[in-house]
């Protein structure tokens, strides 16, 4: 998606954000996955579920500034909804068990 981005200052900016962000989803899991511990597990898990809502913040701006349209980035919108409902159920879970 950011490769397709417009070359605008404003663009690239906002995309750089969420390449950052959406990356660091993966990363954080990744690090969940190998926890050493069950807080270290949550902490990570934690920090996944923050930047899935950085990311679709991000996509928002994207859409509200003009650069991309709404039906554009429905796909990744609906991606983030379904990442923060299952790191709220993961989440949940571990706290639970």
């Amino acid at each position: 998606m950011f490769s397709t981005l417009p070359k605008t200052t404003e663009a690239q900016v906002l995309g750089k954000q969420l390449l950052r962000s959406g990356t660091s989803i993966g990363a954080n899991y990744r690090e969940a996955f190998r926890a050493r511990s069950k807080a270290e597990f949550i902490a990570k898990c934690g920090d996944s579920l923050r930047e899935i809502e950085e990311s679709a913040y991000w996509l928002e701006l994207l859409v509200e500034s003009g650069v991309v349209s709404v039906e554009k980035l429905a796909p990744l919108r609906q991606e983030c909804e379904e990442l923060t409902a299952i790191f709220v159920t993961i989440l949940k879970r571990a706290k639970t068990s």
